[in-house]
């Protein structure tokens, strides 16, 4: 499982024009489910994200977590951060999860969210989504928690 952590000031996502998701203070996290992802891969990057330290103490170094601010966390599911980017000018799409299991762990994943962290909010799966965001720093971090079997 893949995720993509922007630190943010404020982000939000719409669909149709309409916004379904927003924060302020907090991570953007864009999310790939791969082929052999479990719930155990889903849980252990849930962890990462809720821990790690991306955000400025009063030294300025990055020794804070989304939890420890009290940030947002904006998770938008985005299969194409599983492409298979190696060769050619096409990316191939051979180590993304099927969409019904990608939508189903995505699905575990922002309950799992929702259980344990005080400010939640997504896309919709599948959705043409317009995402806008104020990437803070910039910071932007790729995390990857290995699928069960290695592609």
């Amino acid at each position: 499982m893949i995720g993509l952590l922007q630190r943010v000031s404020r982000a939000d996502v719409a669909v149709a024009g309409e916004v379904v998701g927003k924060i302020d203070r907090g991570l953007l996290v864009l999310v790939a489910v791969e082929r052999g992802d479990q719930e155990e891969q889903a849980d252990r990057l849930l962890e990462r994200l809720l821990t790690y330290r991306v955000f400025p103490d009063d030294e300025g170094r990055m020794n804070r977590s989304v939890q420890d601010v009290g940030g947002g966390l904006l998770l938008v599911s985005q299969f194409t951060l599983a492409a298979d980017t190696r060769k050619g000018t096409r990316p191939g799409f051979t180590p993304a999860a099927a969409p019904e299991e990608g939508q189903r762990l995505f699905a575990y994943l922002v309950s799992r969210a929702r259980n344990t962290h005080p400010v939640v909010q997504t896309g919709v799966f599948g959705a043409d989504m317009a995402v806008s965001l104020i990437n803070d720093g910039p910071v932007t971090f790729w995390l990857r928690v290995e699928p069960v079997t290695a592609m």
